[in-house]
């Protein structure tokens, strides 16, 4: 009997690309595969079919002497290839890609209970702002893992033995047949360890582990910023099977400041300057984180004026110098007078109210916005 055309057995146009003779296979497969159609002889044949015209049109060299010389061009008997091939070859190659693309990596066909990484851990430290800017070293209380003193770590009370899980024989895994797919899963029995304790330690509850504080030495950048986390490798919840330990993560908060609060690198701070001196003029002394600092505060100096003193700020963990401070003004208003304050300050409003606008730069055009939003 003439075999039939490959790419007729596959149903694409001799001009079809690699990924459509790929997908017509996948689909045909599936739909002859012997497991689906137990008893068909026709599915069978037409699976076989199936199977070797994609051995040959997926092999760029096969195909080209397909296409030359048709059958003959890739006789087994005389090229040893085509339908000499057993079923797992073409299975584990195109369509043993349907696994992957379904269960992911081959879904699970590797037996035996598998390792797993620790949890990692977070812990939130509360730095000073002089902390965060100068560094430090401080020491931090957190969970460990010891083995248990009194199973010696197998989980099982003193005289008892750990068994081999009945339910996956040790594997850690089970067998799921639905449908056309075998699909392995983790054992619910054991959970994947492939073993049971029949009789669990009283001191660690059958996990072989004991938790228990440690003290952790921890270093703290200088120029740190909240929000930041530092990672201490290993120092996570431990692994199972055999699996690695997982990582803490120190996140830190930045206490709030009494004076100073923090943008960046940059520092800000309000100053109280007495209306005396930010009328007249003067020098004022300021705080920084590295001491003090004078500001000269000009005759007329208005509320909210803001002085910047350069790098007074704070050294970031990427910077090469140090942020600014910003120093804003905050002009202060005299209370609890004296009557004899009061009598001076109307003898002195009374002479700026001869002099007219002069003394006052923000009433003229504060007062021509508000005439003109009312008209």
């Amino acid at each position: 009997m003439a075999k039939k055309d490959f790419y007729d057995a596959l149903g694409v146009p001799k001009n079809a690309s690699d990924d459509e003779i790929k997908k017509a296979y996948r689909k045909l497969a599936m739909k002859y595969h012997p497991d689906r159609n137990q008893g068909s002889a026709d599915a069978e044949t037409r699976f076989k079919e199936v199977k070797e015209a994609y051995e040959i049109l997926s092999d760029g060299q096969k195909r080209a002497a397909y296409d030359q010389f048709g059958h003959a061009g890739v006789d087994p008997n005389m090229q040893g290839g085509a339908s000499g091939a057993g079923f797992g070859d073409a299975f584990g190659g195109a369509f043993g890609d349907i696994f992957s693309d379904i269960f992911g990596g081959g879904g699970g066909r590797r037996g035996g209970a598998q390792a797993h990484r620790g949890g990692d851990l977070s812990y939130a430290m509360e730095v000073t702002l002089e902390e965060a800017a100068s560094g430090k070293d401080a020491q931090i209380r957190i969970p460990s893992w010891e083995g248990c003193e009194t199973c010696g770590g197998s989980g099982a009370s003193p005289g008892t033995e750990v068994k081999s899980c009945g339910t996956c024989q040790g594997a850690g895994v089970v067998q799921m047949r639905q449908g056309f797919f075998s699909v392995q899963q983790t054992c619910p029995h054991c959970r994947g360890t492939g073993k049971v304790v029949p009789h669990p330690c009283g001191s660690c509850h059958g996990q072989g582990q004991i938790k228990k504080q440690k003290t952790l030495e921890v270093k703290i950048p200088a120029g740190i910023d909240s929000g930041m986390r530092i990672r201490s490798a290993g120092n996570g919840e431990p692994g199972q099977r055999g699996g690695p330990p997982g990582d803490l993560f120190i996140e830190i908060r930045l206490r709030k400041h009494d004076l100073f609060e923090r943008d960046g690198d940059d520092l800000h701070c309000e100053v109280p300057v007495p209306v005396t001196t930010a009328a007249l003029g003067g020098e004022i002394q300021v705080p920084t984180l590295g001491g003090k600092a004078s500001i000269d505060i000009p005759e007329g100096t208005q509320h909210g004026k803001v002085f910047r003193l350069r790098s007074k700020g704070i050294r970031g963990l990427r910077s090469s110098i140090a942020g600014d401070l910003y120093c804003h003004i905050a002009v202060e208003t005299p209370v609890k007078l004296t009557e004899v304050q009061r009598d001076l300050l109307q003898q002195l409003e009374a002479t700026f109210k001869e002099g007219g606008t002069k003394h006052s730069p923000n009433d003229k055009g504060w007062f021509e916005k508000a005439k003109a939003f009312f008209s």
